[in-house]
């Protein structure tokens, strides 16, 4: 009787619908939640590879149901200012703090058919990417775990290559 019970639970467990069993998750449906910054890897036009925010950079990006985004990226040690004043920063850390990081926020868009998804910016620590015109991404991998995606073209005329891990929920 314990087998033939099992059996069932089993069997219900593999034919019931669910989201396992359900359709594939949307590109847009993936990309929803919190995202931890793994890394990024900038190619220049002759091939040449760096790390701008060096090899353990830290941040997040967050995508909400309702088509809001915010990023925030940064080497791995912002230096703390010693007026421990931001408006009162020597040029030297405020040089550092906006070399070593960026921060933007706004709308998304995603084209489920090009594996690409558009950021529309709203506000950024680096005025000089506002602009009506949508930012494209393109979709590398996206897996309940990971997500990476290339930047095209930015304005330094570099291509990024980015990858990010689901953030654990707390």
């Amino acid at each position: 009787m314990a087998r033939l019970r099992l059996f069932i639970l089993l069997f219900g467990t593999l034919v019931a619908p669910g989201p396992a069993w359900s359709q594939p998750t949307s590109m847009r449906d993936g990309l929803l939640g919190a995202w931890l910054f793994v890394s990024v890897v900038s190619q220049s036009d002759d091939g040449t590879r760096a790390e701008p925010f060096g090899p353990n950079p830290k941040g997040i990006i967050i995508f909400s149901p309702d088509g809001r985004f915010s990023l925030f990226q940064s080497t791995a040690e912002i230096p703390r200012l010693a007026a421990n004043d931001r408006a009162r920063a020597s040029p030297e850390e405020a040089m550092r703090v906006v070399r070593d990081s960026i921060a933007y926020y706004g709308t998304f868009t995603v084209n489920e058919a090009a594996r690409e998804f558009s950021l529309t910016l709203e506000g950024s620590t680096y005025t000089n990417l506002m602009s009506s015109t949508p930012q494209r991404r393109i979709l590398a991998t996206l897996t309940p775990t990971e997500l990476a995606f290339s930047n095209p073209r930015t304005p330094s005329g570099l291509t990024l290559h980015t990858v990010w891990r689901r953030a654990p929920a707390q």
